[in-house]
């Protein structure tokens, strides 16, 4: 997914609604990987029924907090683990969602501000 350089043409909007569209796609593969790992974990670890693991999962994903429990050693490690790897992710996915756009927008205002860096 390479973007072009700051001397290069702004991408034509097709183009750019296609980058986005790809970006969305990575950031949806990592949050499905990212709720399945927590749903299973969940489930197993914590035994918790699916539903609530994918509750948990989601909640913990976003930053909202958890919603059951946890009793056990290992839940809690898993739980706090997870937790650690959500908050990660949610800010990596957050910068690599709005990476096209930022992008687009910078690129447009070095275009019009017409500043040549070749000189």
């Amino acid at each position: 997914m390479k973007l072009e350089r700051k001397n290069q043409q702004l991408a034509t909007f097709p183009r750019f609604m296609a980058r986005i569209g790809k970006y969305v796609l990575l950031s949806l593969a990592v949050i499905t990987f990212s709720m399945a790992i927590g749903t299973i974990g969940y489930h197993y670890v914590a035994d918790i029924s699916w539903l609530d693991g994918f509750h948990m999962a989601a909640l913990i994903l976003t930053g909202m907090g958890p919603v059951v429990e946890m009793t056990t050693p290992a839940a809690k490690i898993f739980s706090s683990f997870y937790a650690l790897y959500s908050g990660v992710a949610f800010l990596s996915l957050t910068a690599v969602f709005m990476t096209p756009i930022i992008h687009r927008v910078l690129h447009i205002i070095h275009v019009e501000d017409g500043t040549n860096d070749e000189n």
